[in-house]
């Protein structure tokens, strides 16, 4: 970590609410932002706003102030509705405010699958305590719940609760159609989702539950963000995955993951070294100083060749870890969980 990557903060939130006007909306926030020298990331749409942005401790508590007493969002958001971790203004290149069609890119129309026909919320408690009950039954053999990780391979792969069912998907995107394929296996059940902050579930549970075969589903309100504030050493181990310079913020000292050449221990996350490349890659320190810093031989490869090659021409991104993998997997119908034994 660079000197001084703690003195401010990074704050993650969303509130889905009617956004009569978002070109208005995006202008206003990106202004907001710009003012209290914010970096980050916010997503506007007329089903609400998303947002991950960084600052000075004074910035990022003005922010959280403005917001609570901007009309839109009044009675809806609220001071609990903000996480934040320490960082600052350095986690993010720069501010990207934005109108989308979703806050949180599933890749369905809202009018199609509303945030409004989402899960069960539970409370960090609640939840804390269907894990327990979860894991004691499941280690009987027969559960009737499954634990569902609706974040991408890449996230859960360095942390994630235990016993829990962690897609290997790749976007979010591709998650819709993963349930389609998977339906089988969620008949009759009952499903605790979760994410990182809590919006991917809320789209994530109503598009389960348009399908009618779940016997119930339940989200973790505030994600693993709010979990681990109460539970820092409770069922979630690893890291937390982050989408900003730091990849990853951590509240146990667990490692679950491995380098990727070694096999030793390692859960930091840095991007393939070929030049187009936008994987991710866990490589050790010292296969790092070997010169083993691309994600597979195909860009370990490429990145010889592409030096030689003449700058400026844009490659669509293939490598072996994109060809490899199915877009969507199809789990067995007894799923396999991902386990990391206390």
């Amino acid at each position: 970590h660079a000197v001084g990557s703690q003195v401010g903060d990074v704050l993650l939130y969303y509130c889905y609410c009617e956004v009569r006007d978002p070109e208005k909306l995006c202008a206003w926030q990106k202004a907001l932002c710009q003012h209290l020298h914010l970096t980050g990331k916010v997503r506007v749409a007329s089903e609400g706003i998303n947002g991950t942005v960084g600052g000075s401790k004074v910035a990022t508590s003005l922010y959280i102030k403005v917001m609570l007493s901007q009309p839109l969002f009044k009675n809806i958001l609220c001071q609990e509705d903000f996480k934040s971790s320490a960082g600052g203004a350095h986690c993010f290149p720069d501010l990207r405010v934005g109108v989308f069609k979703e806050i949180v890119p599933m890749g369905i129309d809202p009018k199609i699958v509303s945030y409004k026909e989402t899960g069960i919320h539970l409370s960090p408690q609640e939840f804390h305590r269907e894990v327990e009950q979860y894991l004691s039954q499941a280690t009987q053999g027969q559960s009737d719940t499954i634990l569902l990780d609706c974040r991408n391979f890449y996230e859960s792969k360095i942390g994630h609760f235990q016993g829990c069912l962690a897609p290997d998907i790749r976007k979010f995107s591709y998650f819709p159609s993963y349930v389609d394929e998977n339906l089988e296996l969620f008949k009759d059940k009952r499903v605790l989702m979760y994410c990182t902050g809590g919006i991917r579930c809320e789209r994530g549970s109503a598009y389960l539950r348009s399908k009618a075969v779940c016997r119930e589903v339940y989200q973790l309100k505030g994600g693993i963000h709010k979990y681990l504030e109460e539970f820092p050493d409770g069922f979630y181990r690893g890291k937390l995955f982050v989408f900003d310079d730091r990849y990853a913020i951590c509240s146990n000292e667990d490692i679950i993951s491995a380098c990727r050449y070694c096999g030793v221990l390692w859960d930091q996350y840095k991007l393939c070294s070929s030049q187009h490349c936008r994987q991710l890659v866990l490589t050790c320190p010292s296969c790092c100083n070997k010169g083993l810093t691309a994600c597979c031989p195909v860009c370990q490869e490429k990145e010889l060749k592409v030096t030689s090659r003449a700058s400026g021409q844009i490659l669509k991104e293939e490598c072996e870890c994109t060809r490899r993998r199915p877009r969507v997997p199809i789990e067995p119908v007894s799923p396999r969980m991902l386990d990391t034994g206390k």
